[in-house]
């Protein structure tokens, strides 16, 4: 199924250098995981929230997408869910971004798609261990 927000992926992606959109309300979230997977080699595109992330995806074409749970307007899950309903990504790997590490937001993000859901704030080795075993299952 497709869904009407999102444009058509194209089918360059590559691992090295992979394109990475972060979406997150927090600026300081945000930076640090930019910061984090600039330094490792990946190109990184930076949203604010899920509809600015649905505006940019079809330019940025993500390998994979981190994204907040918590957000205003239009939530992590949702997010999340509109990506998946999208043939064009409905295979991205979504990580997902969560302050509490609890059972709920695990099952929940799965439930829209997720690939898995790691705790705030961002451990670099943890953020980075999830892209790469992520990644290396996309491809």
């Amino acid at each position: 199924m497709t869904s009407p927000l999102l444009p058509e992926a194209s089918s360059d992606s590559v691992c090295a250098g992979a394109t990475i959109l972060v979406i997150d309300d927090s600026a300081t979230i945000r930076s640090a995981a930019a910061k984090i997977l600039g330094a490792a080699g990946y190109r990184v595109v930076v949203a604010e929230n899920g509809f600015e992330a649905l505006a940019k995806i079809g330019d940025c074409r993500p390998a994979l997408i981190v994204c907040d749970i918590v957000m205003p307007r239009l939530d992590g899950y949702r997010t999340c869910a509109l990506i998946k309903a999208s043939a064009a990504f409905h295979a991205t790997p979504v990580l997902m971004l969560s302050s509490k590490e609890g059972l709920f937001d695990r099952a929940r993000g799965a439930m829209a798609g997720a690939s898995a859901c790691l705790a705030k704030p961002l451990a670099p080795e943890a953020l980075l261990a999830a892209v790469r075993q992520h990644l290396a299952r996309h491809f």
